[in-house]
């Protein structure tokens, strides 16, 4: 089969043959018929960036796809040759104290698909059962690939209740575009987004933003003020990571809301943590993932219910061969890409 490598510790990867897996007993054999690039490709293609882990080398990287089944291991039940699957990336043991108290996202050993094991940047990939979401129907097909991130964003959005309240999305990379939707679909009176690429903020337009801000002119705060009220926003959903946009996100929070942390920094932030945060009591929640499978069932329901359209923060897609294009796109400087998708 063909794939993407990476096959030396610098920037870049390979397009190569390499052999299909052979599957173990609990793994589905997909054939992979759409792959999205996730921030953990990037960093891997890049050989930096925010949770960068440098994997065995040569690698099959890919953390976001979905495909077709066509093997399946002795003990793999509920599932058939042929149905439509979509993967989960986060390989929970099961039997640790997170996983036994539902909160398998975030498993004392979890293992990760495309960077702890091989991906799916390929035209096939082994994945174990218990991490494959089967669809009922064709539907969600042509947006398969992005049920994982969608999801990601589901849960940073919908953990609290946000009907009549006032949102700030600070980051809009796909999962922010992602969450201007759901936020709006959620009840939100308001959805401010901010970016400083203009192209991206189009974009959250187009997902059900009411209004979109540059960070970097002068009065954000104030605009932000001017479409949330004067003291500030209920609910950020912080998806950028980025120091500036941290303390410009707890700046525009009203004392007693919720700060949603999602986004990696590439270093150790610097945070006023009595005066941005102890002081006007706020709530802060880290995000890691999905919660599974209790977010798929939440986004499905969205996707198939008309609630959230995804599709306008997908802009490109490119083959499978021409892998280097996609990622010299979202690295350009500019911007100009929401969501990147990969065909085999």
């Amino acid at each position: 089969m063909k794939a993407i490598l990476k096959t030396s510790r610098a920037r870049g990867a390979s397009y190569k043959d390499v052999e299909v897996p052979v599957i173990n007993k609990d793994e589905l054999l997909i054939r992979v018929t759409a792959a999205s690039i996730s921030p953990g490709d990037l960093a891997i293609h890049n050989h930096a960036g925010p949770g960068f882990a440098t994997p065995t080398l040569p690698f099959i990287f890919g953390q976001e796809f979905c495909g077709e089944v066509v093997e399946i291991g002795s003990l793999a039940k509920g599932f058939d040759k042929g149905d439509f699957v979509s993967v989960e990336s986060h390989i929970f043991c099961g039997v640790c104290g997170q996983c036994r108290n539902d909160q398998r996202h975030i498993c004392q050993n979890l293992r990760v698909i495309g960077r702890d094991v091989p991906g799916g940047l390929a035209e096939y990939a082994a994945v174990p059962a218990r991490c494959a979401w089967k669809h009922t129907d064709a539907s969600l097909k042509d947006i398969g690939a992005i049920m994982e991130p969608f999801g990601s964003s589901v849960h940073a959005v919908l953990s609290e209740d946000l009907v009549g309240r006032t949102v700030l999305i600070s980051g809009c990379a796909p999962q922010g575009l992602f969450a201007a939707g759901i936020a709006k679909a959620a009840g939100a009176k308001r959805v401010v987004a901010m970016d400083a690429s203009a192209y991206r903020r189009k974009l959250a337009l187009r997902m059900g933003a009411d209004t979109a801000i540059d960070p970097s002119e002068g009065g954000c705060l104030a605009g932000v003020s001017k479409v949330c009220g004067p003291e500030g926003a209920d609910a950020v959903i912080e998806m950028s990571g980025a120091q500036k946009a941290v303390a410009l996100g707890l700046k525009a929070l009203r004392p007693g809301g919720r700060f949603v942390a999602f986004g990696l920094p590439v270093s150790n932030l610097s945070l006023d943590y009595a005066g941005d945060i102890v002081k006007r009591g706020l709530r802060l929640e880290g995000v890691a993932g999905r919660e599974i499978f209790r977010s798929w069932y939440k986004m499905e329901s969205l996707l198939k219910s008309g609630a959230v359209d995804p599709r306008p923060a997908i802009t490109h897609t490119f083959p499978l061969k021409d892998f280097k294009k996609a990622f010299a796109l979202i690295n350009s400087k500019d911007k100009k890409c929401g969501k990147v998708m990969i065909t085999p």
